[in-house]
């Protein structure tokens, strides 16, 4: 019979040890392995070795084909002189090394701290969206053509008003439940009055837009800060996709600059976001505010993070918290003009004289 001892440290499928000799297929030299926190699914580690400190990422079934394409981009960003990772190539040349059916990938370590999209100044904000402009250029130039006329499946009010019908009958009714529960049926009710008010609003399938490969995934947990408040780099590849630029530059402001209370979205740190990705990758205020448009209507009809924030379902998904929704379309039209006003020529000219700059 094994001791309480050899039964506390007997490994399970997520603590498996790394191979113990999946480091030599590197030319890093021998190094302590120290796991590293990563999301449900995930692992990876830290490695300090003779060579220095690296990130050793983890993936459980590979996708050979789109990780080897991912590398192929992130390193000739890295080359163009861009704050992006590029993977260490092994010993034989390959990025992506495979063993016991497991595919891995080395980074060098990377410092700096993470900071919250409302952290930074309007100077800040407009660097960042620049630094988002030069990626989306550089993707262009290094990237395939990718069709111009592209079908973006647009949401159902009406499947969106059916599901959450269905979560309010799962709430126990008036009195006969606690105060949470009757700040969930609030909160539906809210949603499902929403959706009857705007379903006249729901944006085309088909939208004239530049489309082109983009991040997927740009947000402050992919951004890493230096001392100096510039961005280090721009993690979080692994959701490399094509689509509507435009739709990147609203989904990455709206995720940046979103306030955790009724103040929605700070629009002044929008605008100077956009301005910046005006200045390296120029669209057009008409772009902007259909994607503008898609977004606020994809939140509207998008009842995942209801059923995570009230009922302690999973799916949250990335788009942060479902009362901006109620924000969101009390100000549309605010909105609308907010994001698109870069483009105008009023706003070029106007002095950058906000408190925030500096």
């Amino acid at each position: 019979m094994p001791t309480s001892q050899s039964t506390e440290t007997r490994p399970s499928a997520d603590t498996d040890p790394v191979p113990p000799r999946l480091l030599r297929r590197w030319d890093a030299g021998a190094g302590a392995v120290t796991p590293v926190p990563a999301g449900s699914g995930r692992r990876c580690w830290r490695v300090d070795a003779d060579a220095g400190a690296f990130f050793l990422r983890e993936y459980a079934e590979p996708d050979r084909r789109r990780i080897r394409f991912q590398h192929t981009v992130t390193a000739a960003l890295d080359a163009a002189g861009l704050p992006v990772l590029a993977p260490l190539p092994a010993r034989g040349g390959r990025t992506l090394v495979t063993a016991a059916g497991r595919g891995y990938v080395l980074y060098p370590w990377v410092g700096g701290r993470g900071r919250g999209g409302l952290e930074l100044t309007f100077a800040g904000c407009e660097a960042l969206g620049a630094l988002l402009g030069r990626l989306h250029a550089a993707l262009d130039e290094l990237t395939a053509p990718v069709q111009q006329s592209m079908l973006v499946p647009t949401p159902r009010a009406d499947a969106a008003a059916a599901a959450v019908a269905r979560m309010l009958a799962d709430v126990p009714g008036d009195g006969d439940g606690t105060d949470f529960d009757a700040l969930t049926a609030r909160r539906l009710r809210e949603r499902r009055d929403l959706l009857a008010e705007f379903a006249g609003h729901q944006p085309p399938d088909i939208e004239v837009s530049t489309v082109g490969h983009l991040h997927g995934s740009f947000h402050a947990g992919h951004l890493r800060y230096g001392g100096s408040g510039n961005v280090t780099a721009v993690l979080g590849w692994d959701g490399l996709t094509t689509g509507p630029v435009a739709g990147e530059v609203v989904r990455s402001a709206a995720r940046l600059f979103a306030c955790d209370d009724e103040r929605g979205l700070d629009l002044d740190r929008v605008q100077a976001f956009v301005r910046g990705h005006r200045s390296a990758y120029p669209l057009d205020a008409g772009q902007i505010q259909a994607a503008v448009h898609r977004e606020w209507w994809e939140r509207l009809c998008d009842v995942a993070p209801l059923r995570h924030r009230y009922l302690g379902e999973n799916g949250a998904g990335g788009r942060g918290a479902a009362a901006l929704v109620a924000w969101w379309s009390a100000q549309l039209d605010r909105t609308l003009d907010a994001f698109a006003a870069p483009y105008t020529d009023a706003y070029a000219d106007a002095p950058d004289d906000g408190h925030a700059y500096g």
